[in-house]
């Protein structure tokens, strides 16, 4: 990693370690409750505690302090991640040869986007009541509510995408007898590609939204019920342990998703530095 990288990395965190510092010292002056809000320490003491399967400890008193440990947050973390997975393979996978197809052939998109436009603003929560109906509780529902979250950004961005391809380059195909399919496969696609990508960098961000508040609701399990049985006993430091893993974990993804994108994109000048 080059000098100009690790700045950019240190530059980012002036911000967090700022807020921080802030809320540590307000805690430590006391001018917040504790049990509203902890201090930061407080809060990595339970997010380590949430993160290792470690043995319980005994406090002063000898008293097993058998909450201090759980080694709870990489299984709910593996079940969240994996329904944010399966939902948007299938939103995504419905999404996409969808969007083609309404970004290229204008009939289609005529006899299909009213509908679409009618479905598209209601958010996927609206839909809780129905997929607990239909598919009852467990991952299902979850996994459906996943799926219509991601569903909407893939399929606008991909329409958008075919439908903005220059004109010059498909009548310079044209010209130099492409047939439908090579057009589509040769300059179409690649031309899309782009939106494409930032349509599933939005999806897979509205897949892990929709996930915790599913999590909350139908499933019994993952970083969302962790987070409302937490509320139930009235942990606030696990609460925001718990917030605090989703917001990491949303920035891996994130990245990640930033770099394939670059990787992907090698050849489009509006990547290059």
């Amino acid at each position: 990693m080059d000098t100009g990288r690790w700045r950019e990395i240190g530059v980012g965190c002036i911000a967090p370690a700022l807020v921080v510092a802030l809320w540590q010292a307000v805690a430590m002056l006391g001018w917040i409750n504790a049990q509203v809000l902890p201090a930061p320490l407080a809060v990595l003491e339970r997010w380590i505690a949430y993160l290792l399967p470690v043995a319980p400890r005994a406090d002063y008193a000898g008293h097993w302090l058998a909450w201090a440990v759980s080694g709870e947050l990489i299984v709910d973390a593996l079940g969240s991640l994996y329904r944010v997975a399966a939902g948007f393979a299938i939103g995504a996978g419905l999404a996409l040869p969808l969007g083609l197809a309404m970004g290229a052939r204008p009939r289609v998109h005529a006899w299909l986007n009213p509908l679409l436009q009618i479905l598209r603003p209601i958010p996927p929560i609206a839909y809780i009541p129905l997929s607990i109906l239909w598919f009852g509780l467990g991952n299902p529902p979850a996994v459906f509510l996943i799926a219509l979250g991601a569903f909407f950004p893939v399929l606008m961005n991909t329409i958008a995408g075919v439908r903005q391809v220059d004109g010059i380059y498909l009548r310079a195909a044209r010209n130099l007898g492409a047939s439908g399919a090579t057009l589509f496969l040769r300059v179409i696609l690649p031309a899309a590609v782009p939106y494409i990508l930032a349509g599933v960098r939005i999806g897979i961000g509205t897949a892990f939204i929709v996930v915790i508040v599913s999590e909350m609701i139908a499933v019994n399990s993952g970083l969302g019920f962790r987070i409302l049985e937490a509320r139930e006993y009235f942990w606030s430091d696990k609460i925001i342990a718990g917030m605090v893993s989703i917001g990491l974990i949303g920035l891996a993804i994130d990245v990640a998703m930033n770099r394939l994108n670059k990787h992907l994109l090698r050849w489009h000048r509006g990547a290059e530095h």
